[in-house]
């Protein structure tokens, strides 16, 4: 065991193959911030649990939420003396009858890959045209130097981009193995003194996954962990829980906590974790094999959960094209969005990480639905129980794009059960409870950073019309048409036009297209 977390650490990144990419450039786009930005006649969507009211007319200087004022009623003309006054080089911005939110915040937000192809500009601007205004950074896969690069002229407002947090890979550029707990605990100091806002977990050694866990916790910093099946039988969720860990990304490790008639997984006796068809195919029969909904032992992990204050960060939509492949990969916004490089990437590989489609069908995707349906009500539950849910993207992998997976996230958390509202709370102040930053953003309030999107469709509504594809109507003349896509991404007081953005994107794409000669094909298909 004394080498396992540098080979389970390997693993993963050899899936991934992350490797630095270019850095982002100097930001043209984007307008202020202004001494005074005054925003005119939203109907203001806030994650405080409050219902939607309007309008609002919002007082920003510089970065700074500094008035909320109601200044009418619906169908009502607004008299203009309710209004916060502008003076002589104050920027207004009429949204009258548009919908502000808070910004959003992607819990798992990879900047892309060398193997993706994903130069950091395309990251960035699809994501801040969905209006995600901040990220967690899971691994700090282009190297915690770039990465704290990148968040500083994030935080300069030097580059279009979201804010950036930084959670390196444990073990992540360590000089040695890290097989002792001393080692554990050398390193948590040393990734927390280069400026790391946590650390992402894969598994370790239980003592040294202890030691670590309770270091960086030590140190004020917080923690994620995907619990690899590698590691998973000797710590799952509710251990790495109690040892200290803050939060879980997708899913595994949960069932093992909630197993009353096994203590494994019920691995085939030809199963290799290095062959993905089999490691995800087999996950999805895992929550099968877990305890009964609603059952004791159900309520006693999630009540022991809710008791540690722990948070979950589903991802749902990262694995949504195992109970529907061909939707994932038939999506839209691939056709004008999508590099490439990157749809070489999702294609069916024995060797590329979230490409396992070597023999994915029916049998497969049923799983996964059942595997979906049980993942969710556990989901669901927690967060009626009090828990924190947050929303997490992990995109650029198993075909879900940057900015499109997020707010497909979004719909599947209301598939899970959520209303609407809560799904806004999701995706604002609960991500910035569990990122400790709640006092600066993930709600409209006076004093807070000025992170909003803002939308001309409801998108209680239909989170559809947040796509930047924007969603299907009729008019009542018959015609189709499309409505939606965020209309301004604002961070830190500055204003994006989020459709530009996109061009911008396409942009790229097209570049891309016309230099190689590329059209999109379907798997097995030449053209």
């Amino acid at each position: 065991m004394k080498n396992f977390v540098n080979i389970l650490t390997l693993i993963i990144f050899s899936f991934s193959v992350f490797a630095q990419i270019p850095d982002a450039p100097k930001r043209t786009e984007g307008y202020g911030p202004y001494n005074k930005l005054i925003i005119r006649g939203v109907t203001l969507v806030n994650s405080t649990g409050a219902p939607p009211i309007g309008p609002i007319d919002i007082v920003v200087e510089q970065n700074i939420i500094k008035e909320i004022k109601q200044v009418g009623y619906p169908g009502v003309p607004i008299d203009p003396k309710r209004r916060p006054k502008a003076e002589k080089g104050d920027k207004e911005l009429d949204c009258s009858g548009m919908y502000l939110m808070p910004g959003f915040i992607d819990m798992h937000g990879h900047i892309g890959g060398k193997s993706q192809g994903t130069p950091s500009e395309y990251v960035f601007k699809l994501w801040m045209a969905h209006g995600i205004t901040t990220i967690r950074e899971p691994s700090a896969g282009n190297g915690l130097e770039w990465t704290l690069k990148h968040k500083e002229k994030s935080l300069k407002n030097e580059i279009v981009a979201p804010r950036i947090l930084a959670y390196t890979a444990f073990g992540m550029a360590s000089d040695e193995p890290i097989h002792t707990p001393e080692q554990a605990v050398t390193w948590v100091r040393e990734n927390a003194k280069k400026g790391a806002d946590g650390i992402k977990f894969f598994g370790a050694e239980p003592d040294v996954f202890r030691a670590a866990l309770a270091e960086n916790k030590a140190l004020g910093l917080r923690s994620a962990c995907h619990h690899a099946q590698l590691e998973v039988a000797r710590m799952n969720v509710l251990a790495t829980a109690k040892a200290g860990l803050t939060s879980m990304e997708h899913w595994y490790g949960l069932p093992e906590a909630l197993f009353d008639d096994r203590t494994l997984q019920n691995y085939p006796a030809d199963y290799n974790y290095n062959n993905e068809q089999n490691r995800f195919e087999e996950a999805g029969k895992l929550w099968k094999q877990a305890a009964e909904p609603g059952s004791e032992k159900w309520y006693k992990v999630m009540d022991e959960l809710l008791k540690l204050d722990f948070t979950l960060d589903p991802t749902f939509n990262i694995y949504e094209a195992n109970r529907e492949f061909m939707l994932a990969r038939r999506a839209e916004w691939h056709d004008d969005y999508t590099l490439p490089s990157l749809w070489r990437f999702y294609g069916p590989s024995r060797i590329s990480h979230g490409s396992y489609w070597l023999n994915w069908g029916t049998e497969q995707e049923v799983q996964w639905k059942e595997n979906y349906r049980i993942w969710m009500r556990f989901v669901n539950e927690y967060k009626n129980r009090g828990g924190r849910v947050t929303t997490g993207s992990d995109s650029g992998f198993i075909y879900q794009l940057y900015g499109f997976a997020y707010i497909r996230e979004l719909e599947l958390l209301r598939e899970a059960g959520f209303h609407p509202l809560e799904v806004i709370q999701s995706a604002t102040i609960k991500g910035a409870e569990a990122l400790g930053m709640q006092d600066q953003i993930g709600s409209v309030e006076i004093g807070k950073l000025a992170d909003f999107v803002i939308t001309e469709e409801n998108p209680l509504a239909n989170f559809k019309t947040l796509y930047g594809t924007g969603a299907i109507k009729v008019t009542d003349k018959n015609e189709v048409v499309r409505v939606g896509g965020v209309k301004y991404t604002v961070k830190d007081g500055i204003v994006y036009d989020a459709k530009k953005l996109l061009s911008d994107v396409k942009n790229l794409v097209d570049k891309a297209k016309t230099e190689e000669k590329f059209q999109i094909s379907q798997p097995g298909i030449k053209k």
